[in-house]
């Protein structure tokens, strides 16, 4: 679409917004046309805004788009998807919120658009949704704390880093490039990788990464959503693959990330 166009459509997903003077709101979109982008959506705050319901945060709505003067205005707002089951439940918005968190703290504002980014997004949102039911008809085995909706959110981490450019090597030693063997290992934030029992001697700033973690994050990396959904990590599993992957946003955010802390206290 060309960019000298004054006004244009686009479709988007809400990631978030704030108070903008007296009856505005910024809103900060996740487009498909346009990428990552702010925009007004002048009056929103009034009862009477026919605009406010079509921009809560993770909304997947139509847009018509006004170029102003610093930021885009909303002129036409349309919903195409609210998710309801993701408000319904505090852990699914939890997840939710931490999908939409991630996206927007790794893609910049006006960064060219990624048409793979809005995807991935979109259908991780509608498989929350869709998990609320799901999760009832496929319980996880006795033994095992695995709901469809943690596995969603484990296949979406590992599809983002790959979109991103950060694809942790998990079948090779990230230090010495040989094959990681079937024995705990180390991870290194800094080289983007497991590191073997031998370099992991060595080498400063590790973490320990379990056999057993570590073959449910490769399992995660090289399976599309449907087979990654048949994995069965225990608890402690489950916690050590948290625990690692927010280590490792961390390092590469160079910040803590808000809504796991909001998920642990929902789950509790």
């Amino acid at each position: 679409m060309p960019t000298d166009f004054r006004s244009f459509r686009a479709e988007a997903v809400v990631l978030r917004h704030s108070d903008f003077g007296e009856a505005d709101r910024l809103l900060t979109l996740y487009t498909r046309e346009r990428g990552k982008v702010r925009a007004i959506a002048k009056g929103a705050r009034k009862i009477a805004s026919r605009k406010a319901g079509h921009l809560e945060p993770f909304t997947r709505v139509k847009l018509q788009l006004a170029k102003g003067r610093d930021l885009f205005i909303v002129t036409q707002a349309e919903t195409i998807d609210a998710y309801p089951a993701l408000r319904a439940d505090l852990t699914l918005t939890g997840y939710a919120a931490y999908v939409i968190e991630l996206l927007d703290r790794f893609v910049p504002d006006e960064e060219a658009a990624v048409p793979s980014l809005f995807r991935l997004l979109t259908e991780t949102l509608s498989r929350l949704a869709a998990d609320t039911s799901t999760s009832l008809r496929e319980a996880p085995p006795r033994g095992s704390a695995s709901s469809i909706p943690w596995l969603t959110v484990r296949s979406y981490e590992m599809r983002l880093l790959d979109l991103l450019g950060f694809r942790p090597q998990l079948f090779e030693c990230a230090n010495c490039k040989n094959e990681i063997q079937a024995q705990d290992q180390f991870f290194s934030a800094a080289l983007g990788g497991a590191i073997c029992p031998r370099c992991g001697q060595g080498l400063p700033g590790l973490w320990p990464i379990s056999q057993e973690a570590l073959k449910y994050l490769r399992h995660f990396q090289r399976s599309e959503h449907r087979t990654a959904m048949r994995a069965r990590p225990d608890d402690a599993t489950q916690k050590e693959i948290e625990t690692l992957m927010q280590a490792y946003f961390q390092y590469l955010l160079e910040r803590e990330l808000n809504t796991p802390g909001f998920i642990k206290r929902v789950k509790t």
